[in-house]
């Protein structure tokens, strides 16, 4: 059998981390369904300090994901990734990070909007004629784009 995955990113700001990735990528970050946070409230399975006002939007403290946009009506779930707040800072080097295909894009041009919006240039690598540059997002998490 065959299972769906779903990446999960410990941060600080989750929501403002979700926000982030999602103008990288150009996903839009999963919706919160606002009957379903009102029903969790009102049946005592959720309390106010589960819930915070992002944007003008209540979300779930509890993190935020962006989600991979697909085809209406297509049998492929989107690919998901999840913000999730993590009460100590990151210290070392990710052991996994995101690689992020430019499609043609223009590598530096790419990189300079990303810095403008708060990432980091870490280095340049390649691999025969393959270029790519490692970056850091606004907290700190390493990932590639090419």
């Amino acid at each position: 059998m065959a299972y769906d995955i779903q990446i999960c990113i410990d941060c600080e700001n989750a929501h403002d981390q979700a926000d982030w990735w999602a103008e990288t990528l150009g996903w839009p970050v999963e919706e919160t369904n606002q009957d379903f946070i009102d029903e969790m409230l009102a049946k005592g399975f959720a309390s106010p300090e589960d819930v915070i006002d992002h944007n003008g939007t209540r979300m779930w403290a509890a993190g935020s994901a962006v989600l991979q946009p697909v085809p209406p009506g297509s049998p492929v779930a989107p690919m998901r990734i999840l913000f999730q707040p993590v009460p100590e800072p990151k210290t070392v080097k990710d052991r996994i990070h995101l690689d992020i295909r430019l499609a043609g894009d223009d590598i530096n041009a790419t990189r300079a909007a990303l810095e403008a919006r708060g990432a980091t240039f870490l280095w340049e690598a390649s691999q025969g004629p393959h270029l790519w540059y490692t970056m850091a997002d606004p907290e700190g998490n390493e990932f590639c784009i090419s």
